[in-house]
């Protein structure tokens, strides 16, 4: 287990540096003056438009800004944006608020997903499996900002359940939460479903069952950790797409965190801040997929690792 963490981990370290290259090439090679947007309607001077771009050292050929940038990458420094802020000091302001939104999101698709999955495929064909069958696939169907648009129609202003906007509270969290959760459930869900069915078909179920086990121990016991392993192998991969999902949720419900300040990046052409972020998410990806792949050992004892 060891030397296959290990191995993974070295693994790791190309990738995060393809991606680097990737994602500094199309955010410095696109066409477009981040100065000239930086300054708005009112162009600045020549002499301070010069300054800015050899400060940010935008007048380098792209090889060049990229040693430049994996230079600073070594000693820590992810750069700075126009405001003269660096862009590590907005990762720790912005990064624990998309994390506890991510986390709320996993915790409602885990929870419910799951529930609702295990009990459409213990009931196949009852009236509770078609219920969930035809939800997850209107949920599918709707795109995520028109559920939280309507979340916050129907659950914040005409019932005031929830806040509309803002994370003063832990509370706040909860609607778009489930809206970020909400694509993701229908999946998990689906997903569990159609695993526990295909497992309840297998020989070794029909043994229990013909040794006397209760309909529970079989379930609980012999055929959910089989079950389990394509669906943590989703959620894993899930909780990164999470991360750099929140695009969308974070701009509707007013969320200061890390896909609204990417989405803010884009528009002002912070190349710096685009860059060090979208890296981060990509390293969350590598992350986690690395942590489903060590749990499944714990779901399945028949998997080694050499």
């Amino acid at each position: 287990m060891g030397r296959y963490v290990a191995r993974r981990l070295l693994l790791a370290i190309p990738v995060l540096i393809g991606a680097s290259i990737l994602i500094f090439s199309m955010v410095y090679a696109l066409p477009g003056d981040p100065i000239r947007a930086l300054a708005g309607d009112r162009p600045l001077p020549p002499a301070v438009q010069a300054e800015l771009r050899d400060r940010y050292n935008l007048d380098d050929p792209l090889p060049v800004q990229y040693g430049k940038y994996v230079a600073g990458l070594v000693r820590g420094d992810l750069g700075t944006d126009f405001r003269g802020t660096p862009v590590t000091e907005t990762i720790k302001q912005r990064l624990p608020i998309t994390v506890k939104l991510a986390l709320v999101a996993l915790a409602f698709e885990a929870v419910f997903g799951l529930l609702a999955g295990i009990l459409a495929g213990i009931r196949k064909g009852s009236v509770f499996d078609n219920l969930v069958l035809v939800t997850t696939i209107a949920v599918v169907s709707v795109p995520v900002f028109v559920l939280a648009f309507l979340g916050q129609y129907v659950l914040g202003l005409k019932l005031g359940l929830f806040p509309i906007s803002g994370i003063e509270t832990t509370y706040s969290y909860l609607l778009p939460g489930f809206v970020l959760a909400s694509l993701s459930l229908a999946y998990v869900a689906r997903l569990t479903r159609t695993s526990l069915v295909e497992n309840l078909r297998n020989d070794y179920v029909r043994t229990a069952k013909a040794k006397g086990l209760s309909p529970r121990l079989v379930v609980g016991k012999h055929t959910m950790r089989n079950s389990l392993i394509p669906v943590v192998t989703f959620l894993g991969a899930d909780l990164g797409a999470l991360l750099s999902g929140a695009i969308v949720t974070e701009g509707i419900f007013n969320i200061p965190g890390l896909g609204r300040t990417t989405f803010q990046a884009v528009r002002s052409q912070e190349g710096a801040v685009i860059v060090g972020i979208v890296t981060l998410f990509v390293f969350f990806y590598i992350f986690f997929n690395l942590v489903v792949d060590v749990l499944y050992a714990a779901l399945d004892p028949r998997i080694r690792y050499e």
